[in-house]
């Protein structure tokens, strides 16, 4: 009888290893979703910094924020730098493209092998329906002239 309540509580700690294996992996792939969206955002900027120092004369003296420090220099000098810049966060981006498909592969596996089924909530997606409700509010359209 003592080894069947010793199996009895290996049952839910597997299990129990299984769902936070799982809560981890779901946490790697947020984290990668999180940090392609700042990249990106960065990609954004550089992409309008660029286009706004493009046309300017390359004589002309511009400002670049290096580790905190404002820095002067010419457009010349700063365009380079500032397009090499955008062009490494967008391999960046590409390599963790690559490693959030391979997680998404990895994960699909596991919910595969341990017949894991995510169910939505009822008051998760009333939550939802709200908010796509709630997301014109808040504009203002004044008459028109």
């Amino acid at each position: 009888m003592a080894s069947k309540t010793s199996s009895d509580s290996r049952e839910p700690m597997n299990e129990q290893i299984i769902l936070n294996t799982y809560g981890n992996m779901r946490s790697e792939i947020n984290q990668i979703y999180s940090k392609i969206t700042e990249l990106e955002m960065e990609v954004s900027e550089h992409s309008l910094v660029i286009g706004a120092i493009q046309p300017l004369d390359p004589s002309r003296r511009c400002y670049r924020m290096v580790s905190g420090v404002l820095v002067e220099r010419t457009i010349k000098d700063i365009l380079p730098a500032v397009q090499r810049n955008k062009e490494g966060l967008e391999e960046v981006i590409a390599r963790l493209n690559e490693a959030l498909e391979r997680k998404k592969k990895e994960i699909s596996e596991f919910e595969l092998k341990y017949k894991i089924k995510i169910k939505k909530a009822d008051s998760e997606t009333k939550e939802d329906t709200n908010q796509k409700e709630g997301s014109a509010q808040g504009v203002l359209v004044g008459p028109a002239s």
